[in-house]
Parts: C-alpha cells; structure tokens; sequence
C-alpha cells in the first residue's frame, strides 16, 4: 500500500508511539490458545517483541493470569479442560484489572464452543477479534462460517460488529480484506496486509495475541486493537514482497515482524 490515507481517529505518530511501546516494556502475554497454532503463536509474539507464556493448565491459568501483562482466549480446540482453565483465566484477569481478548474460532454450528463463547462473551472481554461469521454469531445476528472460514463479508458484519461493541463493552475487530475494528461509536478500517496469511495456520489466530500485547502499552483499547492490525497488515505485506509462496512467507513474516520499525508503521499504515 501507499502512504497513510488520513483517519479520522488516529494519526501515525501515535501508531509508531504504541509499536515503540510494546518494545520498550516487552509485555508478558498469557496465551490460551488452540493446538494446532501454539507454536507458530508464540513465534509471532516473541517476533513482535512481546513475551508469550502458554499457560493453560486448570489450577495455573488463574493464578498465571494475575500476573500478566495481558491474557488471549482463543477457542480454537476447546476441550473440556481448557475450557476450566479458560474461565479461570478471565476471572482472575477482571479481578487484576488485565485486558483479555477473545477469539471465537468456529463459533456457530459448533455448540460447545459457542454456548462457552456467548458466556465468555458477557464476561468484559477487553477485545473480540473474529472473522464476519464469528462476529455475526456473537452479536446474535448470524449462524456462523463453514468451520474456520467466514461466509460473510465484513461489511455485512459491521452494523453487528458494531452493535456487539456497544453490548459488551469490548473493542470488537472482524478480519477481512480490509479490517474493521470498533468500540460501537468510532470505527477504523484498517487496510493493506496479504492473502498470504489465509494459507498459514494460525495467520489470524496469532493476530488475537498481537491484539492481547498492544492493550498493555496504550489507555485506548481502540487504539491497541487498530495498531496491532496495521503493524501486522504491514509485516504481511511485506513478507509477502518477499515470498514464493506461503511456507517461504511464514519465515519472511516473522522476519519482518521482528524488523519492523515505528517509523516503519508510520509511514505504510492506511487507515479510513
């Protein structure tokens, strides 16, 4: 993409104020998260320059999540175990006062993930970040993808997306071509990034925990969730520049999460 477009609720000095932040304090990110992505997860925050820590063992996770820095829900393969570990989490993490984000992966047809989802749901997630179909299920407007994958577009979310913000209280942020991420009164779409990140597992996964170690380093949870969305779509575009294809961007991507710079972000970030 070019050069940022003008937006009506942030500037590029401060998305640049937000990435130097999160290097400067190295937040501790508390990861609850499927199996099939834990690995590449933990690569994506340690890249960024957070720290993640995948503590998810019932007895643990609660006391883990007092300590903190942030906490990332992601129901990805929730057994019955991690669900408990799940809920001790976020009830430790409203308890400290921690910012917690929730991915509802598959909700929808799914009915144990989105009976726990629409409970974590009134629990004062910090963000939810989803796909369309996920965010339409959770704002009761919708019936959910085909698995993994959205059937709607983010534009027919929006009105949901936004109306789900204004219910729980939570930034809600809906992945797609170009992202959109709301409180329910200001809402910024986020632009650019590459296809390439549907062909990696756990490309929007790992952007939840993104999401979870932007809130720790800036007041404005609006803003942490649009920073973590334009540092990641640039990182993307730019492993993509690189890339033959999607096992070569998966390297390139974190490379260029770990190279990019404030003044980077500042300058490729297109916000409307």
């Amino acid at each position: 993409m070019g050069s940022m477009a003008p937006s009506v609720v942030f500037s590029p000095g401060e998305l640049a104020d937000a990435l130097g932040a999160l290097r400067a304090s190295t937040p501790l990110v508390q990861v609850l998260t499927n199996t099939v992505v834990t690995n590449f997860t933990a690569n994506v925050l340690l890249a960024a320059g957070a720290s993640p820590a995948m503590a998810d063992v019932p007895g643990e996770a609660g006391g883990f999540a007092s300590v903190a820095s942030a906490v990332l829900v992601n129901l990805g393969t929730p057994n019955s175990e991690q669900r408990a570990a799940m809920a001790e989490a976020v009830a430790a993490a409203n308890a400290a006062g921690t910012g917690w984000v929730l991915d509802p992966v598959a909700v929808g047809s799914l009915r144990v993930r989105t009976d726990f989802a629409l409970g974590l749901r009134d629990l004062t997630p910090t963000v939810i970040r989803g796909n369309a179909s996920e965010i339409m299920v959770l704002a009761e407007a919708g019936s959910g993808g085909r698995g993994v994958e959205a059937t709607d577009t983010v534009d027919s979310a929006a009105a949901a997306a936004r109306a789900l913000a204004l219910r729980s209280g939570a930034v809600v942020a809906v992945s797609g071509e170009a992202d959109l991420v709301t409180d329910g009164t200001r809402t910024v779409y986020v632009h650019g990034g590459s296809k390439m990140l549907t062909l990696v597992t756990g490309g929007g996964c790992a952007l939840g925990a993104i999401c979870a170690a932007f809130l720790p380093v800036v007041k404005d949870p609006l803003l942490a969730a649009v920073a973590a969305h334009a540092f990641y779509s640039a990182a993307a575009e730019r492993a993509a520049a690189a890339s033959s294809g999607p096992g070569s961007f998966a390297v390139h991507f974190l490379d260029a999460l770990h190279a990019l710079s404030p003044a980077d972000l500042a300058a490729t970030a297109v916000l409307s």
